[in-house]
């Protein structure tokens, strides 16, 4: 099925978790979680790492609406985004490490490169 995974959760509890779990990302530089999730946060942490190349007031503001903490998005425009000028794109990395130990679900540490 094309398009975005359901994660067993209703629309505005995904939404929510995947802005959390962005914002733990860039506030960290590295979150473990299953695979599937670390699939879905991938695509959007790189979306808000092109926005703070950007650097215009616009980019801020729509990272801003979607980053849950308001130093994290000052992080992800002052610190974050200017490591990754040269890079084109490419910014995160997933790497699997095996099954949760409760029900075995496989897990996966989702790091910024």
């Amino acid at each position: 099925m094309p398009g975005t995974r359901k994660l067993g959760k209703p629309t505005d509890q995904r939404k929510a978790m995947l802005r959390a779990m962005v914002t733990y990302l860039l506030e960290t530089g590295r979150i473990k979680t299953t695979v599937t999730r670390a699939k879905e946060v991938a695509p959007l942490a790189e979306k808000m790492i092109t926005l703070g190349k950007h650097q215009t007031l616009a980019d801020y503001r729509q990272a801003l609406s979607f980053i849950t903490k308001e130093d994290v998005a000052k992080k992800l425009f002052d610190e974050i985004a200017p490591k990754y000028s040269m890079r084109t794109g490419g910014y995160t990395r997933i790497v699997r490490i095996g099954p949760r130990r409760g029900d075995g679900a496989e897990m996966a540490i989702l790091e910024l490169v």
